[in-house]
């Protein structure tokens, strides 16, 4: 009989999340605000299986350009004038010509080598553990420190990076529990947001700084950040390296402001994108991105060059302070478009956004394992093609709610 004992949940315990937050899906899912199948009837606004009416007020596309004619056309175009969706390879052995392209591109768009992956996910899943096993610190494992708060797409790959270095999770943005790791350890990677996806941003000076001191390895999803700041869209972080060197990688989505799909690596060097391309696993199994996704990224690489897409970035910044200036949260002032309606229990959450539904406005109603027990909120983002009015009638909406719900803070 085996008797080698197990050492299970050190990171996950997928069985005691269910129990405490299947409830409250099922809670969201019968109150009509979670499982929905929508129509785009146009910009921000969709249809739902219900044959309800909503304008988007939990979209990621901060931009609007989803939407933008360019890039549905150059989705359409590249398409028919490339004959098929894929190469059905793994791109280490044989990709679409206009791929290398596209990431020659996004290579000169951002001053970094670029590497496209299937979605950002596939970038962290395939490169943290390589990470972790040293072959990017000259083959010394880094203590790998995850922000608290580190988004789920890094967090869950805890357990593939404990099986090559030692894995610690750091409380969030404290920077002086990094630097006694730093201290203590001979090389330390740090895990985080650059833009964290319940709000806030990483505190970048501090990071800068030791880096500097202590040669810590960043890796920093920029997912609500790329395309949304940043001239030409470049984000928060990468304007912040004036090189991007072997000390840093920076992963992004294509899917969200950049409105395109699939995911992206900034790299510092050649060899950090050839070991990823070899041996990177889900950042590059089966397939790459398609010939529809290429020809939507390469017209918003163009549109990132153009007076209008700063003008898009200008009328976001408009909007958020809008929102702002009606509705005080703990977000406030921040250049991001994600806002929280703090309330505390999810059953609080999913009441407020089933009513905001059905006057017409989807929003996601957050709970625990998505943020901490008991820290349950109404998630609100905004976009560049809203309108200032409905902002307003918006806001006044959620102000009415919150007065007759006890329990509902802005901050």
């Amino acid at each position: 009989m085996d008797q080698t004992t197990h050492a299970a949940n050190t990171f996950t315990n997928y069985r005691k999340i269910i129990s405490l937050a299947d409830h409250d899906w099922e809670t969201a899912e019968r109150g009509k605000v979670a499982g929905l199948n929508v129509e785009v009837k146009s910009a921000n606004r969709m249809v739902d299986q219900y044959g309800r009416a909503f304008h988007h007020f939990c979209t990621t596309s901060y931009l609007g350009l989803d939407h933008h004619p360019a890039l549905l056309d150059g989705a359409m175009t590249t398409l028919w004038e490339i004959g098929t969706l894929r190469i059905a390879n793994s791109k280490n052995r044989c990709k679409l010509a206009i791929l290398d392209q596209y990431e020659t591109e996004l290579s000169t768009l951002f001053g970094a080598r670029c590497l496209s992956t299937l979605s950002c996910s596939a970038a962290s899943a395939g490169i943290l553990p390589l990470l972790a096993s040293g072959v990017f610190t000259q083959n010394r494992p880094p203590v790998m420190a995850f922000d608290q708060l580190a988004h789920y797409s890094m967090n869950h790959l805890k357990a593939a990076c404990a099986d090559e270095t030692r894995v610690v999770t750091c409380p969030h943005n404290d920077m002086g529990y990094l630097e006694d790791l730093c201290k203590k350890h001979a090389k330390v990677a740090y895990v985080a947001d650059g833009a964290y996806s319940m709000g806030g941003v990483t505190d970048m000076e501090s990071l800068l700084y030791l880096k500097d001191r202590y040669g810590l390895f960043l890796y920093l999803d920029d997912s609500h950040a790329l395309s949304a700041v940043g001239t030409f869209g470049a984000g928060l972080v990468r304007p912040r390296l004036h090189v991007l060197d072997d000390d840093c990688l920076i992963v992004a989505s294509l899917a969200k402001s950049f409105g395109a799909s699939g995911g992206l690596v900034m790299l510092g060097s050649e060899r950090q994108k050839k070991l990823i391309a070899r041996y990177g696993g889900p950042s590059n199994w089966s397939q790459s991105l398609n010939s529809a996704a290429i020809g939507a990224g390469r017209a918003s690489i163009a549109l990132h060059r153009t007076a209008e897409f700063a003008a898009l970035q200008e009328k976001l910044q408009v909007n958020i302070q809008l929102f702002d200036s009606l509705i005080r949260t703990a977000q406030h002032g921040s250049n991001m478009a994600i806002r929280l309606i703090r309330c505390g229990e999810a059953a609080l959450a999913n009441s407020i956004a089933i009513e905001l539904a059905s006057l017409g406005f989807f929003t996601s109603a957050v709970f625990f394992p998505v943020v901490a027990q008991g820290k349950a909120a109404i998630r609100i983002t905004l976009r560049a093609d809203m309108e200032p009015a409905l902002i307003r009638h918006f806001c006044e909406l959620v102000t009415e709610l919150s007065s007759t719900h006890a329990g509902v803070v802005g901050n």
